[in-house]
Parts: C-alpha cells; structure tokens; sequence
C-alpha cells in the first residue's frame, strides 16, 4: 500500500505539575519505536503496540515516578489518544474498523475499533490478577490506559480477555497486540472508499 497523499502524522506535547511528555506517530510507518517514560513495562507494552500495528511511535516522558507510576501512565495515554485522533485527520479513505483475536501462550484476547469518533470504551479481564508486573507497573492500570486512550483517541474500543491463565504479563501485553491489529486494520486505507465511510458524510 503506498502512502496517502496527505500526511497522517502527529506530534503532542502535554506538560503538567505531574508529568512533562512529548508524543510523536505515523499511522504510516513500519512500527518503529523509540520509547521511554520511565516505566519499563510500559515501554514494552507502548513498542508492542506500535510494532505490531505498524505505527511509529515515539514517547519521552519525565514524570513523578517518585510518588508511582500512575500519572505518567496516563498522561502518555491521553497524549497518545490525541496524537491519534490528530492524525487520523478527516478519516477519507480509511477502512474505519478493525478487530483482532490474540493468542499470547495461554491468554486469548479479543480487540474491536472503530473508529467512529465516538468515545465509548467497553473492558473485561480477570478481575483478580498479580497486583504488579515488575517493579513499577500495577496491573489495574491496563483499564485506566485502554480508556484514556480510546477516549482521547474519540474512537469505540471493545478489549476481552476470552480466557486467561497464569501470567498477568500475558494478559496484558495479550490486549496491547489485540488493539494493535486492530488498529492496524481499522487505520488502513481502503482503495474502493474515496470518502469518509459513514453514511453521514462524518466522522
């Protein structure tokens, strides 16, 4: 697929008494990523996600890891949402849906988008898991980013882990690669739609 004519790039800057952070992406990269908040789960989560759904992605983020890791997980979230919605310009030509169905070893999780410019979040996980992935990362954030995210992005998000096991690594990073295929559909430009794909002429 060659690139659109218009650039579908974006940059936010979004600085608070909490966090200091710059995003950057191309919905028409090759997924790559250069990624630092200071949370290293994060990291691993945010270059999965921009590797497989082929979007470029570059986060730096300074925030007050000294309190936890709360506010600057957020924050990149709702950058991240704008940078997106931003880029995603008028939507002509875009493929406007995706889902994808993950396996990541014993976790099979499911992702759905549109990208309606309808913020409406739909989530369901264990609802008990191991409280921590590595030193810095609580679980329990993985909600709050989907969300932030999908809101910000102004898209619908559906994430469900079909089933899990024992490992919440795998079920997290399960529903980052899910929403990655997802998007990497949905973002897409279809050459039979010269328009925005919505019967109100509006996305």
């Amino acid at each position: 697929m060659s690139r659109p004519a218009v650039s579908r790039r974006a940059r936010v800057e979004r600085a608070t008494s909490e966090t200091k952070l710059v995003v950057e992406l191309d919905l028409d990269g090759t997924g790559k990523s250069s990624i630092s908040t200071g949370v290293g789960f994060y990291d691993h989560m945010l270059t999965a996600l921009s590797k497989h759904s082929g979007i470029d992605l570059t986060v730096r983020a300074d925030g007050d890891l000294h309190i936890d890791a709360h506010h600057t997980v957020e924050d990149v979230a709702i950058a991240l949402g704008q940078a997106f919605a931003e880029a995603l310009g008028d939507k002509r030509g875009i493929t406007r849906y995706g889902d994808a169905t993950i396996p990541m070893d014993e976790v099979l999780v499911q992702a759905a988008v549109d990208l309606s410019g309808r913020p409406y979040f739909v989530h369901a996980e264990p609802e008990t898991m191991t409280p921590m992935i590595g030193p810095d990362y609580p679980t329990s954030l993985t909600k709050h980013v989907l969300e932030s995210f999908a809101f910000n992005a102004r898209i619908t998000l559906h994430v469900r882990v079909l089933y899990a096991g024992r490992d919440a690594h795998h079920i997290v990073e399960g529903q980052f690669k899910a929403l990655a295929r997802a998007l990497r559909t949905a973002v897409a430009i279809d050459p039979r739609v010269a328009d925005v794909p919505s019967t109100k002429g509006a996305l």
